[in-house]
Formats: C-alpha cells, sequence, structure tokens
C-alpha cells in the first residue's frame, strides 16, 4: 500500500494579497516563517518520504515542518495560470474580458489563457505518483492538491468540491492499482515536540 499526504504550503504576500501566483516563485512571508517553524508532521507522517515542489514556498515549508530538506521534483510545481497570473481573482471575476471561471466551473479541459487546465496537470503528476514506494509526504500548492484530490474524490471541477484545502493539514489519499482513494479527514500538523 502506497499512501500519499498533501500539505499545502504557508502563507505568501501574494496569497494575503488575493494574487494569483502560478509558478511564481514567491517566498514565504515572516509570519509564516514563524508559524510553519512552531508546526511538525505527526507521527507516523515524519518518518515518510518528503517530497516538495521546487517553488521556494513549498520547499521552505516542507523544510521547516519535516526539520529535514525534501526532494523536489518538477511534476509538484503549482498550476500554470498564465496570463492571470499575478493579477487578483477578484478583478478578473467582475471584468467579462478576462474569461475568469471559478475553478468549480472549469471542467477538466479548462484552462487559463497560456496556462494549464487540470488534465495536464494530472498527466504530469501520473510519472511522479507510479515511482513513489511507501508513504510520502507532498509539499505543493492547492492546484496541484486540487487535481489530485479531485481525481481521489471523484469530482469533475463541475460545482461545489466534495473537499476544502486548508493550511498546516495533510490530506490523505491512498494509491491503488485502480486509482487514487481519499483517505479519511485531514490531519492537522503538531506542535514541535510533540510528534
Amino acid at each position: 500500500m502506497t499512501r500519499l499526504a498533501l500539505l499545502r504550503h504557508g502563507h505568501t504576500p501574494w496569497n494575503r494579497a488575493g494574487r494569483i501566483q502560478g509558478r511564481s516563485d514567491i517566498a514565504l512571508d515572516a509570519e509564516a516563517r514563524t508559524d510553519l517553524a512552531a508546526l511538525a508532521l505527526p507521527a507516523p507522517w515524519d518518518r515518510a518520504a518528503l517530497w516538495s515542489s521546487p517553488l521556494a514556498r513549498a520547499f521552505d515549508t516542507a523544510r521547516l515542518v519535516a526539520a529535514r530538506e525534501p526532494q523536489t521534483d518538477p511534476a509538484l510545481i503549482e498550476m500554470n495560470w498564465g496570463a492571470w497570473e499575478g493579477q487578483h481573482g477578484t478583478e478578473l471575476a467582475a471584468d467579462p474580458a478576462s474569461g475568469f471561471r471559478h475553478i468549480e466551473d472549469w471542467g477538466w479541459d479548462y484552462c487559463p489563457p497560456e496556462g494549464e487546465p487540470p488534465r495536464a496537470v494530472l498527466s504530469r503528476l501520473q510519472p511522479w505518483l507510479a515511482h513513489l514506494t511507501g508513504d510520502a509526504v507532498a509539499v505543493c500548492h492547492i492546484g496541484v492538491m486540487r487535481v489530485l484530490l479531485a481525481r481521489a474524490h471523484g469530482w469533475n471541477f463541475d460545482g461545489p468540491a466534495p473537499f476544502a484545502i486548508k493550511r498546516n493539514r495533510l490530506y490523505l489519499i491512498e494509491i491503488t492499482e485502480i486509482g487514487l482513494v481519499p483517505l479519511g479527514d485531514p490531519v492537522r500538523l503538531v506542535p514541535k515536540g510533540a510528534a
């Protein structure tokens, strides 16, 4: 059995400002670093293989909560938001000419101008998933997490998601021969020293 725990990176200045980050390499802010430095992966995830997106906000989150260096893989990089990257979602939503849609209305094949649809994200993740053996933690991005959790839950980006991605929680998936299966409720990170 291969189990995967997904963890979203900590806050950045762009998160707090409501800007779409995509592949822009925006660092964690000082408050996020302080908060994450006080947290740890709970057992048994503290002993699992540790992976991260190569973007600094994910890599630094992994290092802070695991107190060790993660392996990186480009498959875990955030969804490409194309021409929308760096912009405010609320402003795009208010401009009919932008073509903006909330992700709940994308389906698997919609993509931002010059961006990447969920199906393409899943395609680039599949070889990485296939090479995992044993428990693993992947510190990544909300777009990547949505795609993997959508596949596990059978959600097709066609209405409200059956999950809500919050920070400082592990979202658990089992990788089986027939696909991805969700494993229970999210698991909170724990205070350092309590793992």
